[in-house]
């Protein structure tokens, strides 16, 4: 489990890079003026052309491989809801990267994801344990 929760980890981490970096390259960008082909266009090539954004996508396509991974390797019941932890690594970088104001009140939210993900955790480690298999050779032996 440790295994699991330290690559989690490192693929949130990379997650929360890449919304910030996402979001400097946006405020960069500007503000969607109208929406119109003309303005989708240019905020398209405007995107392609910000190191910001296509950073972002990068670190964001890495966090996706990263789960993947995990997907694979466990119950997406178990999985899924640990990928909120990122929303804390995000709010944290929102604050101290960003310099966003961050309410008591979204600290508090954040705190109920810290729950809820310690809970989902937990029960990983009390669910119970299939019985072994029994042996083959008794099996033949009727």
């Amino acid at each position: 489990m440790l295994k699991l929760i330290t690559i989690l980890l490192l693929g949130l981490i990379l997650e929360a890079v890449g919304v910030v970096l996402l979001s400097q390259g946006l405020h960069e960008i500007g503000e969607v003026k109208r929406i119109s082909a003309g303005e989708i266009g240019r905020i398209i090539a405007r995107g392609a052309a910000s190191r910001n954004v296509l950073l972002g996508v990068a670190f964001e396509a890495v966090f996706f491989g990263v789960l993947l991974y995990l997907l694979s390797q466990r119950d997406v019941s178990l999985i899924w809801p640990l990928t909120s932890l990122g929303f804390v690594i995000t709010a944290l970088a929102a604050r101290f990267v960003r310099h966003e104001e961050v309410s008591a009140l979204r600290w508090g939210g954040v705190a109920i994801i810290v729950v809820g993900a310690a809970l989902v955790a937990w029960s990983e480690q009390t669910k119970p344990k299939p019985a072994p298999a029994p042996a083959e050779s008794s099996l033949n032996s009727r």
